[in-house]
């Protein structure tokens, strides 16, 4: 007899809870390899093509394209040992195969967290039939009797998914009216739709508040939702403050150009700025560092992990290039270039975007000279940078065309005070302006 596996969404990065189904690689009835990529899904920080580790025939899907999954919710059930004609009788057997010895083992990372109990979640399989509808049971003759108001509880909301809490924000359902199905009262998502389709009071009618204007409707999910949640907690937060300063980039230019009239890799001018600032870091660790709440310490990390920003179809990207310290010119060139490629071509890792400490924003790349941009949580400081142009600029006690920047520095207030930031970018424009400073300083 053939046993039916299920392979639930396994955990695709740090601190990701969720991810949306992009398209399926697999129908019910095909035949499996162990590995085989069967889903490709976007989590907020990338796109995912999800292997299977059981080999088999497809019984079952779980979920529509576009519909959001969390982490642990089942994708798929294998028939292991079926053959595929078999497929539609396996699809019907609900044999529960977990804690079989002869059970394939999951992929290396997949496993499901043991450290708290499981909570199953229901997801409707693409493929299951529709139900007929259940008839309500006949009233009893009674007095008519008003209906009751909604219970408000006072205590904390029993809820544990934050997709149900995203669901009932959406939707204006208040989590403290509704009565929970789960064990111990726990609201799912089965409770905020009932609330959804449940009829409005007629008194309520009248009161009801004007409906938002009419217009374009774009899901804050995916990777703009994962920007918008990230720069708002940062403004929660970070008690952030900017200075800047212009400094003159002629020389920078021209030992650019130098550097890449000779064979070799070309060098590019953000990694000339990178190596200035892991250079400027290492004189002012106070800005490698973050904040941690919990234990009210400031912690300073002691390697540079630099991200930077890219412009892809799919949103602002930061991918971070690690040990950033200890890379070359040609080193951080080459890093960036195979980021950024990876970045447009929607193929970064999770693992591509997180851990960065200090990040490095070229906005001059959209013809801007400044800006305030808000820090990367939970970095403590972000260097902007804008475009290069000649200006008037006084160059030895003479007027002269010059090719200028505006540099800001956007920190972290609990972590430094002004004199160490201004310092900091007052280092950066130096060797921005004379190259040599940094050579001095190696």
């Amino acid at each position: 007899m053939p046993q039916v596996f299920e392979f639930k969404l396994p955990d695709l990065g740090e601190g990701l809870t969720e991810a949306e189904i992009v398209r399926w690689l697999v129908a019910v009835g095909d035949v499996v390899a162990i590995d085989q990529p069967v889903v490709e899904v976007e989590t907020a920080k990338a796109m995912v093509e999800v292997p299977c580790p059981y080999g088999g025939v497809v019984t079952a899907r779980f979920g529509e394209e576009g519909e959001e999954l969390p982490v642990g919710a089942p994708l798929i059930t294998v028939a292991v040992g079926a053959e595929p004609a078999s497929a539609g009788a396996a699809s019907a057997a609900e044999a529960d195969a977990e804690g079989s010895a002869n059970a394939p083992r999951p992929l290396i990372g997949y496993g499901s967290d043991h450290s708290r109990p499981a909570r199953r979640r229901r997801v409707r399989p693409v493929t299951a039939a529709v139900s007929a509808p259940v008839a309500a049971p006949a009233p009893v003759a009674a007095a008519p009797v008003e209906a009751a108001a909604p219970v408000v509880s006072a205590g904390p909301v029993p809820v544990i998914s934050p997709l149900v809490r995203k669901l009932a924000r959406d939707n204006g359902v208040d989590l403290r009216s509704l009565r929970g199905s789960g064990p111990e009262g726990l609201i799912l998502r089965a409770d905020v739709e009932a609330a959804l389709r449940a009829p409005e009071p007629v008194a309520a009618v009248a009161a009801a508040p004007v409906s938002a204007p009419a217009g374009e409707r774009i899901p804050l999910k995916g990777l703009r939702g994962a920007v918008a949640e990230k720069l708002s907690r940062s403004r929660r937060e970070i008690p952030e403050a900017t200075c800047w300063v212009d400094a003159d980039a002629t020389e920078l230019m021209a030992a650019r150009a130098a550097m890449n009239a000779v064979d070799g890799p070309r060098i590019s001018v953000l990694a000339l700025l990178a190596r200035i600032c892991t250079a400027g870091l290492a004189r002012y660790p106070e800005l490698n560092s973050t904040v941690d709440l919990a234990a009210n310490e400031i912690v300073r990390l002691p390697a540079v992990h630099l991200g930077f920003a890219a412009q892809t179809e799919r949103g602002l990207m930061v991918p971070v290039v690690r040990d950033a310290h200890t890379r070359s010119p040609e080193s951080l060139s080459a890093e960036f270039a195979r980021l950024t490629e990876l970045a447009r071509a929607g193929k970064l890792a999770p693992s591509d975007l997180t851990g960065g400490t200090f990040t490095l924003n070229n906005y001059g790349v959209f013809g801007v000279d400044g800006s305030t941009p808000i820090i990367n949580h939970p970095e403590a400081a972000m260097l902007g940078v804008g475009r290069i142009i000649p200006k008037p600029w006084v160059h030895r006690g003479e007027l002269a065309v010059r090719q200028v920047v505006q540099l800001s520095l956007t920190f972290d207030h609990r972590v430094c005070d002004g004199g160490t930031a201004g310092g900091f970018l007052r280092y950066v424009a130096d060797c921005v302006e004379n190259p040599a400073v940094l050579l001095r300083g190696l």
